[in-house]
């Protein structure tokens, strides 16, 4: 047994859900007939105040799609230089839409108005056209920091002011809505379209899905066949994501609660340095002096010890995301266990191996 930190995407589903798996009604999605996923897609566009949504399998595809509907080839997009559809999709925009990524230093992942502020091309034969603004909320390398509504409003405005077109990143949304006291609906509110992860904290085995107009969503669609990404009878993953959004969601608080625990058990470790003020979701950034040695090293002797977490970038960087597999006594634990490492020592330790 070993106490899962790495990602809220080792969840596994709960008996319940699987129970809810075993008994989902199908159809096929690709013609529209999978009565589960049809209102699944129903749901969520409900719940965010869109007109539609198209189910699909990751994130990456959902957020793919979304820069492909708003975006022809030879096109740009911004986004906080942190942000995964920049660093952790493979090269989606180039690839798949031929469309340049320009990044941008912000806050903790997050973009406001003084970021962007003298960003937009002036119109040139020279420069590629900008037409998305991407952000992320709660942002991943930014420590899991969420944004004010008003300044996701703030940043919309300026957005369709200078005619750009407006995508979220929501992997977490409903972790950010649960930490901001917001409803997601209010946060999806100035975006054009909004992804949603439901293999993270939500607990499901698969699935995201993208939310925005009905003629933004049929465009989508095609570009989820074009991906290859068409689905067939998608209602069993897709009751899965039905479960967890009436039973998982209120959840996440504790999860939120557990990253700040740990946060704060580990603050007090010499050679560790976190900053619990800052953990305001289930990400826990946190930093280990460099003297006594390695992130990956650090992560390497943690797993002798049955504790399983990410070196995040750079040579003194790691992660723990808490999830709904993870209790408070796990998360002592490894609070107990990262002591322990500090306390005996893991400079040069064998088999370090590195991060994601």
């Amino acid at each position: 047994m070993h106490i899962e930190l790495r990602s809220d995407t080792f969840t596994k589903p709960t008996p319940a859900m699987r129970e809810v798996i075993a008994g989902a009604e199908v159809g096929d999605d690709m013609v529209g007939e999978d009565p589960t996923v049809n209102a699944l897609e129903a749901r969520m566009a409900e719940l965010l105040g869109k007109e539609a949504a198209v189910f699909n399998c990751s994130g990456t595809q959902s957020n793919q799609m979304a820069v492909w509907t708003h975006c022809r080839s030879g096109d740009e997009l911004l986004i906080e230089a942190t942000g995964h559809i920049a660093n952790y999709e493979a090269g989606g925009p180039a690839a798949l839409s031929g469309v340049s990524v320009r990044r941008i230093a912000g806050d903790f992942g997050r973009l406001d108005i003084e970021h962007l502020e003298g960003q937009l091309r002036r119109p040139d034969l020279h420069f590629p056209p900008t037409r998305l603004l991407c952000l992320e909320n709660s942002t991943n390398l930014g420590g899991g920091r969420t944004y004010p509504l008003a300044q996701l409003q703030r940043v919309g405005d300026w957005a369709r002011s200078n005619g750009l077109k407006l995508h979220l990143d929501g992997a977490r949304l409903f972790n950010a809505a649960m930490a901001r006291g917001d409803s997601p609906k209010q946060l999806a509110e100035p975006f054009d379209t909004v992804s949603v992860c439901f293999s993270k904290g939500l607990g499901c085995p698969m699935g995201s899905i993208l939310i925005g107009s009905s003629e933004d969503m049929a465009r989508a669609r095609r570009a989820r066949k074009l991906f290859g990404g068409a689905l067939r009878q998608a209602g069993i993953p897709a009751a899965a994501c039905l479960y967890a959004i009436e039973h998982h969601i209120r959840r996440l608080a504790d999860d939120h609660a557990n990253a700040k625990l740990f946060a704060t058990e580990i603050s007090s470790i010499p050679g560790i340095r976190v900053d619990v003020a800052a953990v305001e979701t289930n990400l826990v950034f946190f930093e280990v002096d460099p003297t006594r040695g390695t992130a990956v090293e650090l992560a390497e002797a943690l797993r002798q010890r049955g504790v399983l977490l990410y070196p995040a970038g750079g040579v003194d960087r790691l992660r723990a995301c808490t999830h709904l597999d993870v209790d408070r006594e796990g998360v002592l634990t490894a609070a107990a266990a990262l002591r322990a490492c500090l306390a005996a020592g893991f400079k040069g330790i064998a088999n370090a191996r590195g991060g994601y």
